[in-house]
């Protein structure tokens, strides 16, 4: 059974989120405070977060930053607030989705299931080959973890995904757009050009020369490829 946290002050909310989540067959817990929210979502293993913006004790933002830091779970941010800026904010701090008040219980449930989907299906708990290996690049979609010449590399969640996408089709050339729609999701905020931010981080942590990389090799005009 998965495992969702809800951390939100509104109790009447919480409860009738989590009633809809519990009738779908998930396990949910609730937090109304940040500070205790956040203690919770790191010292317990949850499949899933539903995090209000604004909490007592510490906002939204500050709690998104600090999880991400330590796990790579979906983030569903909520909130009535519906300044794009901040849907820009909580995206860029590693949020996976903003939903804004006031929402249907059956479209959050229906977001709930699609971002474990996706989640399932990139860390690779579908795949039949859980580590890729290539000249002395590992990665490990069990434990996320990737490593160049047995050093360990920290990626962050969208760099992980793009990075192991890209080496899961070696040879295959993917465009921008195809990658942020199958990374990001077609739901998501903001534009293609993130893209090409990503790879030029991950060449930054896994290529010895990033000007002129060994894997992730950039074909003009067409996009890019994990060079097998």
């Amino acid at each position: 059974m998965k495992k969702i946290l809800i951390i939100e002050d509104e109790r009447s909310i919480a409860e009738l989120e989590r009633d809809y989540l519990e009738i779908d067959g998930y396990s949910v817990d609730i937090e109304t405070d940040g500070e205790a929210g956040l203690k919770q979502a790191l010292t317990q293993d949850y499949d899933l977060l539903l995090l209000d913006l604004m909490l007592p004790g510490l906002d939204g933002f500050a709690i998104c930053k600090k999880i991400r830091q330590a796990k790579d779970i979906p983030i569903l941010m909520v909130s009535a607030r519906k300044e794009d800026i901040d849907k820009i904010r909580g995206l860029g701090l590693g949020a996976d989705d903003y939903i804004v008040k006031p929402f249907s219980p059956s479209e959050l449930v229906a977001r709930v299931k699609a971002h474990l989907a996706r989640y399932h299906r990139l860390v690779g708990k579908d795949e039949r080959v859980n580590s890729i290996h290539a000249r002395g690049l590992q990665i490990d979609q069990g434990s996320r973890k990737v490593r160049v010449h047995e050093k360990e590399v920290t990626l962050t969640t969208k760099e992980f995904d793009l990075l192991t996408f890209l080496a899961s089709h070696p040879n295959r050339v993917f465009s921008k757009e195809h990658l942020f729609e199958r990374i990001w999701g077609l739901d998501s905020m903001g534009d293609i050009a993130t893209v090409t931010v990503h790879i030029r981080k991950i060449r930054e942590k896994i290529e010895l020369d990033p000007s002129n990389p060994e894997f992730i090799e950039t074909v003009w005009g067409a996009g890019y490829r994990f060079k097998g």
